[in-house]
């Protein structure tokens, strides 16, 4: 039987350690700033000592209790197929379900198992009953799988997209409600809104835009692919009628994870993406009809839930903002560079994007990898152009200054 986290010996040493006098004392916030508690948490991961992994935006490693669930569960699956994850790994999907729900604070009744964020919005997407001249609000800053989606809507079933085109960073709430309030119309069905804009990491108000949509019969949508199990919030508190995430970003489950959530009351109203007995039922299990994918990744998602409950929510978000913050802080009045992404707390999150005066992305990105072996990637996406840095609860201070190094010496460096 795979022990979660909590219950191993290393589990148990980083248990001690939060229940410890001196951490009894100490708030999240402080808690944070604590390396030798941190460092005990790398030690959880299998991450390379040779590389310095600031790319986490795109998908996070597994810490090594998840990945060995994986693989036993695999083994047990490949002793009889048939048997063991048709009649034995198949039960165990309610228990995730169930565990899924109480991160979420929603019921275990309106949360499906999916393999990535797409998946779970393109469930959204295609599956509404919309019809030739419904619009939908969107942004150009959108993932592109769920901008091609809609685009795919318009193409087949004549929906109108009504873009809207930010100039990110954004510090103000009331400026972001007023411009998507300004593209309703009385022919609006669906505004469709991304928790934190992926590319450079500016965070939406999304109940607050969700609020105003609510008063004009407007259905929410919301991608949450970088924002579940980061940010610490309810989805219920978001006032969405949709929600979609990938479990393999900040909840560091298996790769090819994520979770779908459906208000109760719209299940029945939603098709599923892939044929269902019942298309219209109101179960919200009638969107799982996947045909056979791995039960072995899905069951070790309960092994990452128990890390990160083991970490806490908010002394996870809290590290992941001084993480954050540790680095920009220390080149933000450096000459030559930029960090595009919002300075206040409010709308800000792991993700910041750097730009550096006289080189493309590329260019910094490629110096970053060659010459200190830091990995990141490249953005030029609609307004947004820079390099995403992205760490994790694994990454060091250490390996910051490393970062905060590198920028200055190549914003002083001569350039080619």
């Amino acid at each position: 039987m795979l022990l979660p986290f909590y219950a191993t010996s290393q589990g148990e040493d980083l248990l001690t350690a939060l229940e410890s006098q001196a951490h009894k004392q100490l708030g999240p916030l402080q808690i944070a700033h604590d390396e030798t508690f941190w460092y005990q948490i790398r030690q959880a991961y299998t991450v390379s000592p040779a590389l310095i992994n600031l790319n986490n935006g795109g998908v996070s490693p597994q810490p090594k209790v998840v990945q060995e669930a994986v693989e036993r569960y695999n083994q047990i699956s490949n002793e009889t197929p048939t048997y063991y994850m048709w009649r034995i790994l198949d039960n165990g999907r309610e228990p995730i379900r169930r565990q899924l729900a109480q991160l979420a604070a929603c019921s275990p009744d309106e949360i499906a198992i999916q393999r990535n964020s797409s998946e779970a919005l393109e469930t959204i997407i295609f599956g509404l009953r919309l019809k030739e001249g419904d619009e939908v609000v969107l942004t150009k800053q959108d993932y592109p799988n769920m901008i091609n989606a809609w685009k795919q809507r318009a193409h087949r079933d004549g929906v109108v997209l009504n873009w809207l085109n930010f100039e990110f960073p954004i510090d103000d709430a009331q400026a972001i409600v007023d411009q998507f309030v300004s593209a309703f119309t009385d022919k609006t069905r669906v505004v469709h809104l991304t928790h934190i804009i992926n590319w450079m990491g500016q965070v939406l108000p999304v109940a607050a835009i969700a609020k105003e949509a609510r008063k004009r019969g407007i259905e929410v949508l919301v991608d949450g692919a970088h924002s579940f199990a980061q940010l610490p919030f309810d989805i219920p508190d978001l006032d969405c009628d949709y929600f979609g995430t990938s479990l393999h970003k900040w909840l560091c489950a298996p790769f090819g994870t994520g979770m779908l959530y459906v208000k109760k009351d719209k299940i029945k109203h939603l098709y599923p993406l892939f044929g269902s007995p019942d298309p219209e039922s109101d179960n919200i299990r009638k969107f799982e009809h996947l045909g056979t994918r791995s039960f072995a990744i899905e069951q070790a998602i309960g092994q990452a839930i128990h890390f990160h409950e083991m970490i806490g929510a908010e002394r996870k978000s809290e590290r992941l903002m001084f993480l954050r913050n540790h680095w920009v802080d220390q080149i933000k009045n450096v000459p030559g560079v930029t960090v595009a992404s919002p300075s206040t707390p409010e709308f800000s999150c792991a993700i910041a994007l750097l730009a550096i005066d006289g080189l493309t992305p590329r260019q910094v990105h490629d110096k970053l990898f060659r010459d200190y072996k830091i990995h990141t990637t490249a953005i030029v996406w609609e307004n947004i152009s820079g390099v995403r840095i992205t760490p994790n609860v694994y990454t060091l201070r250490s390996e910051l200054d490393v970062l905060v190094t590198a920028i200055k010496e190549i914003a002083a460096a001569p350039k080619d």
